[in-house]
C-alpha cells in the first residue's frame, strides 16, 4: 500500500486509482530581525550647528590657500631654490663659457710681490673631467664628503714667461652644511698647507708649460667656497721645468720673511693672485645668474 495519508472515513467517496490531493505550500516563515535599532536622534543645538559651519568655512579656506600655495610655488619664478647660488652654481662648470671661467688674459694689480701688478695669458685649458685624474688620491679622499660633480682647469704664465700656474675648480654636490663643514676642516685641521694634498699641474705640450709635473709643483692654494659648491685651487712653478723639493704654500710663501725659491721667485703670489682673480670672476657670473628676472 502507498503511504502517503491518514486512512479514508467510512462513506467518504473513494478516489480512484492514482489519484494524488493537490500540494498546500506551508505558511512562509517570519523573516528575523537583521537591522540594528537605530538610535534616538538628539535635538541640535544651534551653537553647535553655527560651530560646525565656521569650521567647515574655516576648512574650506586652508585648503584652498594650500593648493594657490602650490600652484605659485611650482612656477619656477616664484622658487627660490631655483635661483640659488647653489642650485646655479653646481652647474656653472657647462652653463658659463669657458672664456668667461678662465679669461684669455687677466689682471693682477698689486698681486705681484711688494705689490707689484701682474698680467697672467693662459696656455690652455684642460678638457673638463672628474677629479680622479686630476688631483692626488689623499686631496681626492679629502674632499669626498662633498662628492665631485666635474672638474676645470687651466694652465697660465706670466707675463715673462717665467712661471706657470695652473688654476682650477671643483664643482660639488656639497650642500651649504657640507661645504662649511669642510671648510671649517680645512681651516681647524690646517689642509690647505699641506704637502701631501698639493693640486696637481696641468702641463701644456709645445709651451713654457710643456713639463710642469708634480715634482715640478712649487706653491699651492686651496680654498673651499661656502657661497657656491665650488672648491678653488691654484699650483704655481717654475717655466723651466726645475724639481721642486722644498714646495711651500702660497700663504708662507707670500711672507715678507719666506727664503725658499717658491718665495723668492713670487710662485706664491702667483698661484694666489690667479686663483682670486678667477674666484671672483666665478662669483661674479653666479651672482648675475642667480638675479631674477623683474
Amino acid at each position: 500500500m502507498e503511504l502517503g495519508g491518514p486512512p479514508p472515513l467510512p462513506g467518504s467517496p473513494v478516489a480512484p486509482p492514482g489519484y494524488r490531493p493537490p500540494y498546500v505550500h506551508p505558511p512562509a516563515e517570519t523573516p528575523a530581525e537583521t537591522t540594528t535599532r537605530l538610535r534616538p536622534v538628539r535635538t541640535r543645538h544651534p551653537f553647535r550647528t553655527a560651530a560646525a559651519a565656521v569650521c567647515v568655512v574655516l576648512g574650506l579656506g586652508l585648503i584652498g590657500g594650500a593648493a594657490t600655495g602650490s600652484w605659485l610655488i611650482s612656477d619656477s619664478s616664484a622658487d627660490p631654490a631655483a635661483h640659488s647660488a647653489y642650485t646655479v652654481g653646481r652647474t656653472a662648470w657647462h652653463s658659463i663659457p669657458v672664456d668667461t671661467l678662465f679669461p684669455r688674459t687677466l689682471k693682477g694689480d698689486g698681486a705681484g710681490p711688494g705689490g707689484a701688478d701682474r698680467i697672467w695669458t693662459r696656455l690652455a685649458v684642460a678638457p673638463d673631467s672628474g677629479c680622479t685624474p686630476a688631483l692626488d688620491p689623499l686631496l681626492l679622499k679629502t674632499l669626498r664628503p662633498v662628492g665631485c660633480t666635474r672638474l676645470l682647469r687651466a694652465t697660465y704664465t706670466d707675463a715673462t714667461s717665467s712661471s706657470v700656474t695652473t688654476v682650477g675648480m671643483v664643482f660639488t654636490e656639497g650642500d651649504t652644511a657640507a661645504m662649511r663643514a669642510l671648510a671649517t676642516r680645512f681651516t681647524d685641521q690646517h689642509l690647505d698647507i699641506r704637502t701631501d694634498l698639493m693640486p696637481r699641474a696641468y702641463a701644456v705640450p709645445s709651451s713654457p708649460a710643456a713639463g710642469f709635473g708634480d715634482k715640478q709643483r712649487a706653491s699651492w692654494t686651496v680654498h673651499v667656497l661656502t657661497e657656491v659648491p665650488v672648491v678653488m685651487f691654484a699650483v704655481s712653478g717654475f717655466a723651466d721645468g726645475r724639481t721642486v723639493t722644498d714646495p711651500q704654500p702660497a700663504a708662507k710663501a707670500m711672507a715678507v720673511t719666506a727664503t725658499t725659491a717658491a718665495a723668492q721667485a713670487g710662485l706664491g703670489h702667483e698661484a694666489k693672485g690667479l686663483a682670486d682673480r678667477v674666484e671672483r670672476g666665478l662669483r661674479a657670473d653666479v651672482t648675475d645668474l642667480t638675479e631674477k628676472p623683474e
